[in-house]
């Protein structure tokens, strides 16, 4: 029997309690029996210098799971050419381990733009798609989206709208909201004035 593992990909910078949520809720009532936090060094949709270094972000993966048996913080793309896009780590993951079953977690939004990604058709191919309501997406043209992707589920997880540019902001000011985070991310960050 063949296992599977969700992706959760993401810059995580930093990790925080929704990303959590989402998490456990996947592991929970989706089709997976582990999860990855794979912390993606560089998005090609995002500006790199407005990231913390990666080795120090997958810190912060590793101290907010630290009890969770079925969550682990990977950094597999670390090693892969840059700027790297999720088709490259996919195969190389299903190269590697054959026998596992890799459903790519995404936001709602993520899947609307899935045909923009390099080689979608190739993860399409190879890859469940467990999807997750955003705030702020419309529910009526839901059912077309996921109608021109099978592959893709809908996974009714909670919807928590958190910044993590919000997180940093308030680092910066001096007013850090620290429900946020998870207990050992936000003294990591406030012990190393990563934001400020």
């Amino acid at each position: 029997m063949k296992a599977k593992v969700g992706l959760f990909f993401g810059t995580f910078n930093p990790i925080h309690v929704g990303h959590l949520v989402l998490a456990e809720y996947m592991l929970n009532y989706a089709d997976i029996d582990e999860l990855l936090f794979v912390v993606t060094p560089h998005n090609p949709f995002k500006q790199k210098s407005t990231l913390l270094p990666d080795r120090t972000r997958l810190h912060l993966v590793n101290l907010a799971i630290d009890g969770e048996v079925n969550m682990r913080a990977s950094d597999i793309e670390f090693d892969l050419p840059q700027p790297n896009f999720t088709a490259q780590t996919l195969l190389f993951l299903r190269e590697k381990y054959p026998q596992t079953t890799f459903s790519i977690i995404m936001g709602e939004d993520n899947l609307r733009t899935f045909h923009k990604w390099r080689n979608y058709e190739s993860i399409l191919e190879h890859h469940p798609i467990l999807v997750y309501p955003r705030i702020g997406e419309v529910p009526e043209d839901q059912n077309d989206i996921l109608e021109k992707y099978p592959q893709a589920t809908l996974v009714d997880a909670p919807r928590m709208e958190i910044s993590a540019s919000l997180i940093r902001q308030s680092f910066k000011d001096g007013k850090p909201l620290k429900n946020l985070l998870p207990k050992a991310v936000f003294s990591y960050i406030e012990g190393s004035n990563l934001f400020q």
